[in-house]
Order: structure tokens, then sequence, then C-alpha cells
């Protein structure tokens, strides 16, 4: 190699993207729900113990069933109140809750079109959440399929996760992905696969954790008291997200969900959403 690309790849590699703490404000709190109004209020009711972590800050409005008849009435309903969150669950207006397979055209329409971060829960009614879903908040994980310098979605975590908890901060290289590269690389005879192999995979792993620890330092020092965990690792995505929802009893999932690219879910977001039924999910 090149004394140049020596110089070039050893100045590259010192370079480091630092954590940019935020603090991050929640007023008004819309929970959208198809229930009728006595339910509706005994199901907001939940939400406020679950949001207890906002503060004395926050407020709740409710919407009941009767208050809208479809995706437009409901977005209309959104955009009028303009809050900060809004909160409501899968397949929300339909009866496709019976079926595990999608989210509903309602809560596409919250997540994709609507300008506030959704707060997507189990549904009331299919009895598939996790006994310790909407307890407290007391185990966040920000998922990403590039976590480093993604700010905004660990300043999220950290303003969800309550007050001596733990936030994982997570980052999962597709382990496909990687052999297929591998594959191609075996095939170039001027390259040595194995040391090809360990120092990307090093590399690859190296630049999330070291971005997990600027943030576990920067939030040290502005005295947020929240323990940040790393889990970066090569794995299937969606399979390996659903171990660690098991694995470390999350309370609750970080990840983005709008793309400046496509009409639809950003790409990791949509499958987790739909398979990862069994606690609550903040969509950005």
């Amino acid at each position: 190699m090149p004394q140049i690309d020596q110089f070039e790849s050893v100045f590259k590699s010192a370079s480091k993207t630092l954590y940019e703490h935020a603090e991050v404000e929640i007023g008004p709190v819309l929970v959208v729900t198809d229930l009728p109004p006595a339910e509706a209020d005994t199901f907001a009711g939940r939400v406020g113990d679950f949001l207890s972590i906002l503060g004395a800050d926050f407020s709740l409005r409710i919407v009941a069933g009767e208050e809208y008849t479809s995706a437009e009435d409901l977005l209309r309903l959104v955009e009028e109140a303009a809050p900060d969150l809004v909160v409501t669950y899968r397949n929300l207006g339909t009866t496709s809750w019976k079926f595990p397979h999608s989210l509903g055209d309602c809560v596409d329409v919250l997540t994709q079109v609507a300008e506030p971060s959704v707060l997507l829960l189990p549904h009331p009614l299919a009895g598939r959440a996790l006994d310790h879903a909407l307890e407290n908040t007391d185990r966040v994980m920000c998922v990403t399929g590039y976590l480093t310098g993604d700010h905004r979605l660990v300043n999220l975590g950290v303003r969800f996760t309550h007050r001596g908890g733990t936030l994982y901060l997570a980052h999962v290289e597709d382990d496909t992905v990687f052999e297929q590269y591998m594959q191609t690389i075996s095939k170039i005879p001027e390259i040595d696969t194995n040391l090809a192999r360990d120092t990307i995979r090093q590399q690859l792993l190296k630049e999330p954790r070291d971005y997990i620890e600027s943030c576990r330092t920067v939030l040290r020092e502005a005295g947020v008291e929240v323990r940040v965990e790393d889990v970066v690792t090569l794995g299937h995505r969606v399979s390996t997200y659903r171990g660690f929802v098991q694995t470390y009893e999350l309370d609750l999932l970080v990840l983005h969900t709008k793309d400046q690219e496509q009409l639809a879910m950003h790409g990791l977001a949509y499958p987790l959403a739909v398979e990862l039924r069994e606690i609550p999910l903040l969509l950005l």
C-alpha cells in the first residue's frame, strides 16, 4: 500500500463521530383509540401512567372511535391538535389485530404522513403484550440500521428512559450481507480473505462502539442518570432484535420509520413493527 494511502487510512480511523446531547421537550400528547368514550378514557389512564417519565409538563387529549370514520379523518384530527406525540395501538380501526400480519391503514398513515412521532402500543384486545409492557420504561433500546451519529434517536431514547434505568444502544450488522461481501473478496487473489474478514468485521463493529462510548461519556458529564449499554453484533436483524426483547426484557424500542427517499416505511422499521407486537414502539 502506498505511504499516502496508509496515512489517509490511519487518519480516517482516528476520526470519530461524537454524540451531541440535547434535551427533548414533549408537551401535548394525543391518545387515539377506536374505543367508545368510557373505554377510551380507561385506556388513556393507562397511557398516562406509562408516560409518567414525561413529568408534569405533558397533557393528554383523547380521541374516541366515534370521532372519525377514516384514516383521512384521523389525519385531520392530528393536524388540528398538533401534538408532540401520538399514542395509539396496532391495527387501529380494524379487526385485523386478530391476524399478526400488518399494522392497519390508520397506523400506516399516522407513521408516514403525520408529523409527530407515534408511540405504538400492543392492541388492548389482542392479549399479546408481555407482562411488563406498559408498566414503565426502565429498559429502553434504540434501534437503527446505522447508529453512529444518530443523535436524535439517542436523545429520544434518553428522554423515555426512567432515571436509574438502562438505555441499550443497538447496532446489528446484517451477517448475510457481510458474508456476500466476503464471498466476493475471496475471489480476488490480491486480497488476503482471512485478514479482510477479521479487519472489516472489527472496523464495522468498532465505529458504533466508539459512538456509544461517546454517548456514555457525554451523558455522564451532563449528569443524566441513565445507564448506557452497547449491543453491537453481527446477526439476522429481525430475529436478532426479537431475541433482544426477550433477553433484556425491554419495555420500549425507539426507531425511525420515515424515509426521505420513499413513501414506504423505513427499511428495518416495518418488519420490526409488525413482528414485535409484545411491547411498545416509539416510531420517529
